[in-house]
C-alpha cells in the first residue's frame, strides 16, 4: 500500500490517490477464494474443493476482483488514509480507477476534512448581564399554581358549562351521516378551554347544562394525522352528562402546613422568593454565557462544510430517539403524533446545531492557539469519572468514547474556562 499523491480540492477537500500493488491485490483475491469456494459447485469436484484456477477459467479471471477490492479498502485504503492526519468529517468518496493483477489497484479517494478555522480577539469579551427581580406578583402566581395543584373537582348544577370546567361527556362523531372508527366515548372528562380536542369543539360545549344532549359541528384540521377526516367537516353527538369545577383551598396558615414543609404562609412566601431568585441569578448565568459564545462564534471565520452541520443534527436525533425509547416510543410513533415528517422534525435542531458546531470549532483553535495540553493520565482519570458516573465498567467507557475524545474533550473544556474567565461580564 502506498499513498502514491494528495491533491487539494478545496478548503474541506482533498483527492488521494492510493495504490495497493500486486502481491496485496493476489492476497486479497485468495483469501476471498478461501472464503467463497465452499458456495460454488463444479462439475467433477466435492463442493469447496474446486481449484482457484478451474472457477477462474470457468467464471472469469476476475470472477473473485470485486470482493477482493472491498477487502483492500479495509486493508489498504483505510491504513491510508488514517496516516494522512487528516480528520475526515464524513464517510470518503471511493473510486477505483485502474485494476490489473500484474499492477495492482489504484484508488481516487475524495475525503472531506475539518475546516481551516482562524479566530482572535476571544480574551476578554465584553457582555451584559441582566438579572430580573422577582416581584410580588411572581410570588402569587407560585401560591396559585400550588393552590390549583391541590384544589379539587366538584359537581356543578346550578349554572352552563363554562370554560375551566371540567364537562363530563358521552360522544359520537359522524362523517356524512356515517360513525367513524375512534370517534366514540363515554363519560370523557374533557377540561373546557384546554384546547385538546379539534378546534371549535370545546367551544360548543360552553353555555351548555347538564343532562343537554345536542350535536356540534366541526372541520378537522388540514393535518390531522387520519387522513380520512383530515379537513373534512364531521358533527359529533353529545351529552353532557356532569358539569365539574376546581375548588381552590382557603390561602391560609393550614393549607400550608397540609400542603407544604412550612408552618406558616410568610415562610413559604420567604422560601418561594428565596427560590426565584436563585433561579434567576442562575438564568442570568446562563443567558451571558450564550451571548458569550455568540460573540465568539462572530469572531471565527471558517468556511464550514455543510456536512458537519447534518453530523451535529444526526447526533441530536439520535440522543432524542435514545430518549424515546425510554419512555416506550419510537421515532415514527412521534412523528405521527405531531404530523411531521423527519425533514420538518430535522429542521428543529438546524439552528442548534450550527451554534454548537460553530463553538465547538472556536474553541478547539483556541485550543491549539494557548498550547493546551491533555495528558493520557488526565484522561484516563476522567473516563474513570465517566464510568462511576455511568456505573460501568472502565474497559467498557475507554472502548466507547476513546482516549483520544476524552482528551480532545478536556482540551475544548480549558478552551471554554480560558474564555470565561477573561470575559468582561458586567450588571
Amino acid at each position: 500500500m502506498s499513498l502514491v499523491s494528495t491533491n487539494k480540492i478545496d478548503n474541506t477537500k482533498y483527492e488521494l490517490v492510493i495504490k495497493a500493488d500486486a502481491d496485496a491485490f493476489e492476497k486479497a483475491i485468495q483469501e476471498t477464494y478461501l472464503r467463497s469456494r465452499n458456495r460454488i459447485n463444479i462439475n467433477g469436484f466435492r463442493k469447496g474443493k474446486a481449484p482457484r484456477k478451474m472457477i477462474e477459467q470457468l467464471y472469469g479471471e476476475n470472477v473473485f476482483y470485486e470482493d477482493a477490492v472491498n477487502a483492500l479498502v479495509n486493508t489498504e485504503v483505510a491504513p491510508a488514509i488514517e496516516e494522512t492526519d487528516y480528520e475526515l468529517i464524513a464517510n470518503p468518496d471511493i473510486n477505483v480507477t485502474s485494476i490489473n493483477k500484474d499492477d495492482g489497484v489504484t484508488f481516487n479517494v475524495v475525503i472531506t476534512v475539518k475546516p481551516e478555522v482562524e479566530i482572535s480577539d476571544y480574551k476578554g469579551i465584553e457582555i451584559e448581564k441582566t438579572v430580573n427581580d422577582v416581584t410580588d406578583e411572581d410570588i402569587d402566581r407560585q401560591i396559585q399554581a400550588l393552590r390549583e395543584r391541590n384544589g379539587r373537582l366538584v359537581t356543578v348544577e346550578d349554572r352552563p358549562a363554562e370554560n375551566g370546567d371540567v364537562a363530563v361527556i358521552d360522544f359520537e362523531g359522524f362523517k356524512d351521516g356515517v360513525a367513524f372508527e375512534g370517534g366514540k366515548d363515554f363519560n370523557y372528562e374533557l377540561a373546557l378551554g384546554s384546547g385538546t380536542f379539534i378546534p371549535g369543539f370545546e367551544e360548543q360545549i360552553v353555555g351548555k347544562k347538564t343532562g343537554e344532549e345536542f350535536t356540534i359541528n366541526v372541520t378537522f384540521p388540514e393535518n390531522y394525522q387520519m387522513k380520512e377526516l383530515a379537513g373534512q367537516p364531521c358533527e359529533f353527538k353529545i351529552k353532557l352528562n356532569e358539569i365539574k369545577t376546581k375548588e381552590l383551598p382557603d390561602l391560609d396558615d393550614e393549607f400550608v402546613k397540609d400542603a407544604t414543609e412550612f408552618d406558616t404562609l410568610d415562610e413559604l412566601k420567604k422560601d418561594m422568593r428565596t427560590k426565584l431568585e436563585e433561579h434567576a441569578a442562575q438564568h442570568a448565568e446562563a443567558e451571558a454565557e450564550n451571548k458569550l459564545f455568540e460573540t465568539l462564534i462572530e469572531k471565527l471565520d471558517a468556511d464550514i462544510p455543510q456536512v458537519m452541520f447534518e453530523n451535529k443534527i444526526d447526533e441530536m436525533v439520535r440522543d432524542f430517539e435514545a430518549r424515546l425509547s425510554q419512555q416506550g416510543l419510537n421515532m415514527e410513533t412521534y412523528l405521527s403524533y405531531t404530523n411531521m415528517d423527519m425533514d420538518a422534525f430535522r429542521k428543529n435542531f438546524e439552528e442548534q446545531a450550527q451554534k454548537q458546531v460553530k463553538v465547538r470549532l472556536a474553541l478547539e483553535k483556541i485550543a491549539d492557539l494557548e498550547n493546551i495540553e491533555v495528558t493520557d493520565e488526565q484522561a484516563e482519570a476522567e473516563i474513570s469519572k465517566m464510568a462511576e458516573q455511568y456505573k460501568m465498567p472502565v474497559e467498557r467507557v475507554r472502548s466507547l468514547v476513546g482516549l483520544k475524545a476524552v482528551k480532545n474533550d478536556l482540551r475544548v473544556a480549558e478552551a471554554s474556562k480560558i474564555v470565561k474567565d477573561s470575559a468582561k461580564i458586567t450588571g
